[in-house]
């Protein structure tokens, strides 16, 4: 009986096998290693892309800012701007003001009654003043609410004082001026004025002797 030796041949199958197994592992590495390289290029571009995105927006914001800064100086100029045309508009509507103020109070101050000073803040008036009696005060209270430029008369106080050895009523006195528009101002200039006018007689031609 002959005998056959199996050896070379278990250890070629065996050769052959780390061989295959060798180039499937390396087939394998290389695949992955490729896999792996083109998810990094396609994730770089994108995050490329986003960073350009990004940086754009950047650029965008600080543009916006900007015009946002630009926009709120305008913004500032015109408040500053509508604050003096509402000063200016003030002004001219109270610059007879005082006028009228002096021009009342010497109207509506009745017999009996002088001020010894006169505050005004605004369109608040303060007075200060002596009177003969209570109803003398009374009396220029009523005076102011029926003024057309005065209104809102409030005794604050009223004492008895004594003034070249006579008694007399000293009072503390808030009242208001009212505010008239121009045009307003205006209209009653002219009708008083024009009341003035009628009240005058007309001139009467020199007669002629016969």
């Amino acid at each position: 009986m002959s005998l056959i030796n199996l050896l070379p041949h278990r250890e070629e199958r065996r050769k052959r096998a780390r061989q295959h197994y060798f180039v499937v592992a390396g087939g394998t590495v290389v695949v992955g290693v490729l896999i792996v390289g083109l998810m990094h290029a396609f994730y770089a571009a994108k995050i490329e892309s986003q960073n350009d995105r990004n940086r754009f927006l950047k650029n965008e914001i600080v543009k916006l800012d900007k015009d946002i800064a630009e926009i709120k100086k305008l913004r500032d100029e015109i408040q500053a701007l509508l604050a003096r045309k509402q000063v200016i508009e003030t002004l001219q509507a109270d610059r007879a003001q005082t006028v009228h103020l002096l021009d009342e109070l010497v109207r509506q101050t009745p017999d009996g009654v002088y001020l010894k000073a006169v505050t005004q803040k605004g369109l608040r008036v303060n007075l200060l003043g002596y009177a003969q009696s209570n109803a003398r005060v009374s009396t220029l209270m009523r005076n102011i609410e029926s003024s057309p430029w005065l209104e809102a008369p409030e005794l604050v106080e009223v004492r008895a004082a004594q003034v070249d050895k006579r008694r007399v009523s000293e009072f503390n006195m808030n009242l208001s001026l009212k505010r008239v528009s121009s045009k307003d101002d205006g209209g009653k200039g002219a009708a008083a004025k024009g009341a003035k006018d009628a009240g005058k007689a007309p001139a009467k031609a020199p007669e002629k002797k016969g």
